[in-house]
């Protein structure tokens, strides 16, 4: 994440923001430059953005801005659709006539649009349902009062993410996180889990890397329902630790790609922010843990260097968060076995990237997105994804 300005007065505001706390100017991001724009009124619903990289450019306000306060984007005024990139993504909103829906809502949409930032500034493709209704990407917010069919699982099918919406309660968030025994549980990163497996689709399932996949991760074909019936049923124990991120990964390849992704987005997206914050580690010892994070662009960093960067940083973070007597910010041990893991996440999203730079120049045009009607706005209530929702188990803190 970057550090974001306001335009009009250069203080420091944060991503989330709608105002500058210093001078008041609105403020809101843009996706299709990636900043966060301080923006002055125009004629009927237009503003304009001061930011350098957009300046004069005209916007309008996400509709789920004006009339529910849940986001902070905006949209070109040329664009004909009232949701922005993010919000258009959501296709099943928590039901509002329940007591607090839109706080629930507000605090859902705000993790997906740092999922949404992290894969626009991954340039990844991202297609919602109305531009390609079979593989489109989309997020139902359901909750357990609606379901027919009992509790709501965190998941995904076929490229839709059903979140359950109780997990932005925070106290039913730790409730849920206590009982399961895990170390770890947040809404981001339940969205950055779930979108790993739409990615694993798109990235590794037809791909070339579907053999390399199979002899790292395991063979995805097993039956995946018995898979987790079987991890169910254990003690959790064993030495899983070595050879995988969290318990829940070791139940099937799908799950300890899904888990993986997850804890890479979580490190080039810390990475990314520390090195837009300046932050520097400069030990007095040189066996103790340095930190100098790279913010070149993806494609043109050391693989091996980030991880050294991140075993440094969570070092640091963990001390800081034990200092104010929190729990581990990153509770998780990277082994060897893991660490190849996440090489093979980063190689297979750094790999299109460098296939596309090194395309000869008038090689093809992209395809044009289908333009069909938009399906229903929601499913049958209680519907099940096949995927379930994650369960981490205890590790050893990093030390």
């Amino acid at each position: 994440m970057k550090v974001f300005h306001c335009q009009n007065c250069q203080q420091t505001v944060f991503f989330e923001n709608t105002n500058c706390t210093n001078c008041g100017h609105a403020l809101a991001f843009l996706p299709d430059t990636l900043e966060l724009a301080t923006l002055d009124p125009h004629e009927g619903d237009h503003w304009v953005s001061m930011s350098p990289l957009s300046k004069n450019q005209h916007y309008r306000l996400c509709a789920n801005y004006l009339q529910h306060q849940v986001c902070n984007w905006a949209v070109p005024a040329d664009d004909h659709d009232t949701l922005c990139v993010s919000c258009r993504l959501t296709r099943v909103l928590p039901n509002l006539d329940i007591e607090g829906s839109l706080e629930a809502w507000r605090k859902l949409e705000t993790a997906k649009r740092r999922l949404i930032y992290s894969l626009l500034d991954l340039k990844l493709a991202l297609r919602n349902r109305r531009e390609d209704p079979q593989h489109g990407l989309a997020f139902d917010f359901l909750s357990d009062e609606l379901a027919a069919e009992g509790p709501v699982l965190t998941g995904h099918d076929e490229g839709v993410i059903t979140i359950n919406v109780a997990e932005a309660d925070d106290l039913e968030r730790e409730k849920r996180r206590l009982s399961l025994h895990e170390p770890y549980r947040t809404l981001l990163g339940h969205f950055r889990h779930e979108v790993g497996h739409y990615y694993w689709d798109e990235l590794i399932r037809d791909s070339t890397r579907i053999e390399a996949f199979r002899e790292l991760f395991g063979d995805e074909r097993q039956d995946y329902a018995t898979a987790l019936k079987q991890h169910y049923e254990k003690e959790v124990g064993g030495d899983w630790a070595q050879e995988f991120i969290s318990h829940y990964a070791s139940s099937h390849p799908w799950e300890d790609w899904a888990e993986t992704w997850a804890h890479y987005l979580h490190m080039i997206d810390s990475l990314d922010t520390a090195a837009a914050c300046g932050l520097r580690l400069k030990p007095k010892r040189e066996d103790e843990p340095t930190l100098k994070p790279d913010h070149a662009p993806l494609p043109q960093r050391d693989f091996n260097q980030m991880i050294e960067d991140w075993l440094s940083l969570t070092y640091a973070l963990n001390n800081l968060t034990r200092s104010l007597g929190q729990a581990d910010s990153y509770p998780f041990v990277i082994t060897p076995r893991v660490v190849e893991k996440l090489r093979f996440v980063h190689e297979s999203l750094v790999a299109p990237v460098q296939e596309t730079a090194e395309a000869p120049e008038g090689g093809g045009t992209a395809a044009e997105p289908v333009t069909e009607p938009a399906p229903p706005r929601g499913i049958a209530p209680g519907q099940v994804p096949s995927m379930q929702e994650p369960k981490l188990a205890p590790v050893a803190a990093a030390a």
